[in-house]
């Protein structure tokens, strides 16, 4: 099988950092995601990751992000079998062969032209799914999209990405589309992204980080059919398992003791889902 050569810069090149560690961790016998596709597809890439700097630790905290917004996907396919699944900046991620979704659903991944010509050389078409490359700010590629059934609107390490004037408004165009559903992203207090910037793989890939948001609640407030679900915040007991917790290292768990007793450091790193 040829390997993959891979050429990206900027914040595009960050899905390397992702997929490779779900890649790795679904390799470790106490996985928690068990994600052989992205073992599969780090495989066939011709990349050295290795000056990625990727820790047990990061790998295991990107599955068990990954392994949240997963469940709360199956979660909303159980109660909306026929539904639109809008998985935005998917990069590599395999969500879409995680979750199998049935036969009615139809699901969209979308993301910049050049990686989702990479995605179609590394991982193979289903029935209901397809690619849309583009770019999330561009206008227009959502009237592509039908808008008759309810949505889950899916965008995992996106949101600090996108222009800090461009972020509500797309938010806003997205829930606007569809009769209804949820929206799950996770997002980055102005101390999160501070700690973002500072990440040796994040330098590497010259990717620039904008937008942060300190209280979601203040999205409600600007596009008001928009109502807060849930607000994980980072490592939360009511979200993690405490086994999951119990693989990292003791300094990063020391670390997650501080995140869950000191409120501000808690919302460095928040989950959230809306209904709307």
């Amino acid at each position: 099988m040829t390997a993959e050569k891979v050429s990206l810069t900027g914040e595009k090149q960050t899905l390397l950092i992702t997929l490779y560690g779900k890649a790795e961790e679904s390799r470790l016998p106490d996985s928690v995601l068990h994600d052989r596709f992205a073992a599969a597809a780090v495989d066939r890439i011709d990349h050295d990751f290795s000056h990625m700097n990727v820790t047990r630790d990061i790998m295991i905290a990107l599955a068990l992000r990954a392994h949240i917004l997963d469940r709360w996907t199956k979660a909303f396919l159980t109660f909306h079998p026929g539904c639109t699944v809008l998985h935005l900046g998917c990069g590599l991620d395999s969500r879409v062969f995680r979750v199998d979704p049935p036969p009615g659903v139809r699901w969209f991944d979308v993301d910049y032209p050049e990686v989702i010509e990479l995605r179609r050389r590394l991982y193979p078409m289903r029935e209901g799914y397809q690619l849309i490359g583009t770019s999330l700010t561009e206008s227009g590629w959502l009237q592509s999209i039908p808008a008759n059934r309810p949505a889950l609107i899916l965008a995992e390490g996106v949101t600090p990405y996108l222009p800090v004037d461009a972020t509500l408004p797309l938010l806003d165009q997205l829930t606007a589309h569809f009769p209804g559903g949820e929206l799950a992203f996770d997002a980055y207090s102005r101390l999160g992204l501070r700690i973002i910037r500072k990440q040796p793989f994040v330098r590497a890939s010259g990717a620039k980080v904008h937008w942060s948001l300190e209280d979601p609640h203040t999205i409600e407030q600007a596009i008001p059919r928009l109502k807060l679900m849930q607000d994980l915040h980072a490592y939360a007991p009511e979200g993690y398992d405490p086994r999951q917790i119990a693989r990292m290292t003791k300094g990063t768990r020391a670390a997650i003791w501080l995140f869950q007793v000191i409120p501000a450091l808690g919302k460095v790193g928040r989950l959230l889902r809306f209904r709307f």
